[in-house]
């Protein structure tokens, strides 16, 4: 009994010796035809190595806005600018900014407001204008003509104007009421311009 111990010992070690011999050479003869492993190798993916993926350079362009009509958000966005030169194109006639005046009206509507405060200044009369705010904006009528868009807006708004004399006597206005005032003015703008601007044309009677 002790004999078959002894024995079944040493063919248990030299098992465990075999099968360790046999791991050693199995791992040898793999690293001699993979190579080793340093970290600097390429990364090359399966499926990928022979195509080229590259980010497409042409953006896609914006659609081209339909010039013979105004509606959605381009009517929104100018009515607001038509709000916002309304109001400028008021305050500068009534400080005599003819500078301000230039960047927002027509040539013939430059000269007319032009004659306009020389005539005033001549006359000594002085304006006094305080703008509230718009009340209301509408686009009564959109059309094009050749390369030109022409926009009528119908403006409702609260202001204070006031128009004195030499003698700082008021001739007209009322410095403590605010009053309504109703306008049509026309605005057109070349489709060829870069500038993406609106210029006051015509102010049309009521």
């Amino acid at each position: 009994m002790y004999i078959y111990q002894i024995m079944s010992n040493s063919f248990g070690y030299l098992d465990i010796i075999l099968l360790g011999m046999i791991a050693g050479f199995i791992i040898l003869r793999l690293r001699s035809i993979l190579g080793r492993k340093t970290g600097h190798e390429s990364k090359v993916y399966p499926n990928f190595a022979e195509k080229n993926f590259s980010i497409p350079k042409k953006e896609s362009e914006p659609a081209k806005q339909n010039l013979n009509v105004l509606e959605g958000k381009e009517k929104k966005e100018f009515l607001r600018g038509a709000e916002i030169a309304y109001e400028s194109i008021l305050t500068s006639f009534s400080t005599g900014d003819l500078i301000k005046l230039k960047s927002l009206l027509s040539p013939n509507m430059f000269t007319n407001f032009s004659e306009a405060i020389k005539a005033r200044k001549k006359e000594n009369i002085k304006s006094e204008f305080t703008f509230i705010g718009v009340k209301e904006s509408s686009v009564e009528k959109y059309e094009k003509i050749k390369d030109n868009l022409f926009a009528t807006v119908k403006f409702v708004a609260e202001v204070i104007s006031v128009k004195k004399d030499k003698d700082n006597k008021i001739v007209e206005g009322n410095p403590d009421k605010i009053k309504f005032v109703t306008d049509s003015w026309k605005f057109t703008k070349n489709i060829n311009n870069k500038s993406p601007n609106w210029y006051l044309s015509e102010i049309i009677s009521q």
